[in-house]
């Protein structure tokens, strides 16, 4: 699929060669360039010819020479280069179905494309890879791919992902593990339909693709307010927390005895929801997916700790700490910390409810700007507000809501200061009395 040449960064190899904005990418080295996954793949070399045609349709020929793995430079009217591939799924717990209406178009979006899952990070099922698809994963070697499995039992998957070819697409993950393909598995816990024994079968399965089954995440359904008419499901209880919890464990206590890793680790909100003691940051190995909720508070408490010396009797301007519901607990025992080393540290910390999508959701990263408004006017100590920059889109601009940061401090009175998701940014945070938002 020709790809049009929208830009070329300044002084890049694709610069040098005077490939022009406005051409037309047609191959590299010969070979048809479909979308971003044929162009990273066949541009890696450090001698290329590129094949590209005018405005006029007149093709040319262009040597490129360049670092291996250098960036060709060349940027395209979209990053994958051609259409995404659209989630051809129903699934019984797709939290896009429980969102309001009302929102910014791009939130309603189901993508389910294998080249975000390797580029991105993002997770797929499999169930719209075409033969050619896989071949050409196999033949790339593209690796890590994440899958969300949810269920090894194929009648079970096809009940929960609501798709004929569900039961039938778990095969693809043989060829991959046969082909050295890495990956990465979720399992997504809906009580009732994929806990308990099936569960157990889940996890014993994926365990004999190991080791190109790399990593499994166990994960509760998050249930919003927002389900009429969508299938019957019930939120995560305590009971059914500490059990998927509890069959995690004993699995991948087992799996570390006999493979040398854990294979499977319980996503931190399944924890908070049992009222369990999160385990320390050694237990998750390599955090191998902490962006999908895996450990992600057990390194950041660490993370704090190892800081918090470096702040020991220092003081700082007056904060208040907004967060969600769920890790609101263990922001306070670590800020009760960092007072006893600081002891004239002022600050509030609000555990903010989710009234946008109700009391199922309680994780930082979901919290909107209206909710952030109606719950600390009045509320706030001092000039800053300390929120996790998870809770705004990619570039920090904007709230799930579409309120801005601008317009959430207006209304508070405060400025916000996003925090990456890491504790000694936080206290880098705290103690930076600059007072502008980074």
């Amino acid at each position: 699929m020709p790809s049009l040449i929208v830009s070329v960064d300044p002084g890049s190899p694709a610069a040098r060669a005077a490939v022009c904005p406005g051409e037309t990418l047609l191959a590299i080295d010969g070979h048809g360039i479909q979308d971003v996954l044929d162009y990273k793949f066949y541009s890696y070399d450090s001698r290329l010819t590129l094949e590209v045609a005018g405005a006029d349709g007149e093709t040319r020929r262009v040597p490129v020479r360049k670092g291996e793995g250098e960036p060709l430079g060349l940027n395209f009217e979209s990053y994958l280069m051609d259409g995404m591939k659209r989630c051809s799924n129903r699934c019984v717990f797709c939290f896009i179905d429980q969102l309001p209406k009302g929102l910014r178009p791009s939130l309603y979006v189901k993508d389910d494309d294998a080249r975000l899952s390797f580029l991105m990070g993002n997770y797929i099922s499999l169930t719209n890879l075409s033969e050619a698809d896989v071949e050409r994963i196999l033949r790339m070697h593209i690796s890590p791919v994440n899958i969300s499995v949810q269920t090894t039992n194929p009648e079970l998957r096809n009940q929960m992902l609501r798709n004929r070819r569900a039961g039938e697409s778990l095969a693809i993950m043989e060829r991959f593990a046969e082909g050295g393909i890495t990956m990465n598995c979720q399992l997504v816990v809906c009580e009732g339909l994929n806990d308990g024994a099936e569960l157990e079968r889940s996890l014993r399965d994926l365990k004999k693709l190991f080791p190109a089954v790399h990593s499994i995440s166990v994960v509760p359904f998050g249930m919003t307010k927002h389900r009429e008419g969508l299938y019957p499901l019930k939120a995560t209880t305590l009971e059914g927390a500490a059990r998927c919890i509890e069959i995690a464990e004993a699995f991948a206590a087992q799996c570390l005895d006999e493979l040398g890793t854990r294979l499977a680790w319980c996503g931190d909100e399944l924890y908070l929801k049992a009222g369990r003691t999160l385990p320390p940051a050694d237990y998750y190995e390599d955090f191998t997916q902490f962006e999908n909720g895996i450990g992600m508070l057990s390194l950041f408490a660490e993370e704090f700790r190892l800081a918090l010396p470096d702040y020991a009797g220092r003081s700082a301007p007056p904060f208040t700490l907004a967060t969600g519901e769920a890790a609101a607990p263990m922001l306070r025992e670590l800020l009760a910390e960092a007072r006893e080393a600081c002891p004239q540290l002022e600050y509030e910390i609000i555990a903010v409810r989710n009234d946008f999508f109700g009391e199922g959701v309680s994780v930082a990263g979901l919290i909107t700007g209206g909710d952030l408004i109606a719950q600390l006017a009045g509320r706030v100590c001092g000039a800053r507000v300390l929120i996790s920059e998870n809770m705004l889109r990619d570039g920090g601009d904007v709230f799930l809501d579409d309120y801005t940061p601008g317009r959430v401090g207006e209304a508070i009175g405060a400025v916000l200061v996003p925090v990456r998701i890491d504790g000694a940014d936080l206290l880098a945070q705290i103690f930076d009395d600059s007072g502008t938002v980074p």
